[in-house]
């Protein structure tokens, strides 16, 4: 009788981890913020904190979608090819110049991964921490997976979070670190037809051009490039809406309950998740913050200015960054059309954060 009473306490660590996954999807239903991911993780957590509960463990169902999923780095592998899907590299095409702008903006990376070294984190964990500035949520996921599973749960979370609330980091960030003159900065749109065998081509240039130079980065920018490629090929219009579609729906509705599943009271609740959360708004601020220098820096180069808005569309938060730049310019002056340019930045972001971390575990092994 005891024994059965005892299986109705639930540990106060519990319940706050139950309190953490209502907030979450409090977040996804109310406020919209990324209601694909927060809203599975949060279930997820609750799930996963039920004492006793058979969704954990080596028969659970989540447990063995983890092992499935993301241990063996399948999910975020998959969910690239309906990113690549989804993109329409034209933009930066027109402007191949914007690819600078989608290397610039990985500055936090490197410096929150500094930064946690000094704080504590071995080197393993301060480069999945530091890989949250990419606001790439699948990136992050990779990584973490690769070097620290421990931490999956809070990077997670933190990267999916900021990524929701890309308007509201960025917002500021960018008015505090330009001028009104600066933001009123019109660039000509080039107008010019991208030829479908340079589309076609696009993608497989980029991934051997990448394998070569970064080989680990051959499972996401590989799938990635392979969706744009079903894209852009036209005769397989079918698979590539089935890719932005349904592929991306049900591997994003995985992904995010098995996360969720990761966020036990034991790993979650700690010093260190606070510090995690923290030091991934600290890389995502020194993306953006390095995007818009690295803009200004090539303006006092330039006799035609770039606006250096445009250098904070470098983070991989796509469309989402892109769209808040274009939003800006038009508060600032209704004639000013940045989308375009922004574009071209944030798509560079995608390549350039995927490199990123690509090279840091050829680096680490």
């Amino acid at each position: 009788m005891l024994s059965m009473l005892s299986n109705f306490i639930i540990p106060v660590e519990n319940l706050i981890m139950f309190a953490i996954g209502f907030v979450l999807i409090y977040l996804a239903i109310k406020k919209d913020y990324e209601p694909m991911l927060l809203l599975p993780i949060g279930f997820g957590a609750i799930l996963a904190n039920i004492p006793l509960s058979s969704a954990i463990g080596s028969h659970g169902v989540l447990t063995i979608l983890y092992d499935a999923g993301i241990a063996n780095e399948l999910f975020p592998a998959l969910i690239f090819i309906g990113i690549g899907a989804m993109i329409d590299f034209s933009s930066l095409l027109t402007n191949p110049v914007m690819i600078f702008y989608g290397a610039a903006a990985q500055f936090g990376i490197f410096l929150t991964i500094i930064v946690a070294s000094a704080m504590g984190f071995d080197i393993k964990e301060a480069v999945s921490i530091g890989m949250i500035g990419t606001a790439d949520g699948p990136t992050s996921i990779y990584v973490a997976g690769r070097l620290a599973p421990k931490l999956l749960g809070p990077i997670s979370v933190a990267a999916y979070s900021y990524m929701a609330m890309v308007p509201i980091v960025q917002t500021p960030i960018i008015k505090l670190m330009t001028t009104k003159s600066e933001r009123r900065i019109k660039m000509v749109s080039k107008s010019k037809k991208i030829p479908k065998s340079l589309k076609i081509l696009f993608p497989i240039i980029v991934t051997l051009i990448s394998g070569i130079i970064a080989p680990e980065s051959v499972s996401l920018i590989g799938m990635l490039m392979f969706g744009n490629l079903i894209r852009e090929c036209g005769v397989l219009d079918k698979l590539s809406n089935a890719a932005q579609n349904e592929l991306s729906n049900l591997i994003t509705l995985f992904l995010g309950i098995t996360i969720g599943s990761t966020m036990t009271a034991e790993a979650f609740i700690n010093g260190r998740t606070l510090l995690i959360l923290f030091m991934g708004l600290v890389a995502f601020i020194f993306d953006t913050v390095g995007g818009i220098l690295f803009a200004k820096i090539m303006n006092l180069f330039r006799k035609e200015k770039i606006n250096p808005m445009i250098g904070a569309a470098g983070i991989s938060a796509f469309p989402m960054s892109a769209r808040i730049v274009h939003k800006i310019g038009l508060e600032e002056d209704p004639t000013n059309f940045l989308i375009m340019h922004s574009t071209g930045a944030n798509v560079a972001g995608q390549i350039g954060s995927v490199l990123a971390g690509s090279i840091i575990l050829q680096i680490l092994g």
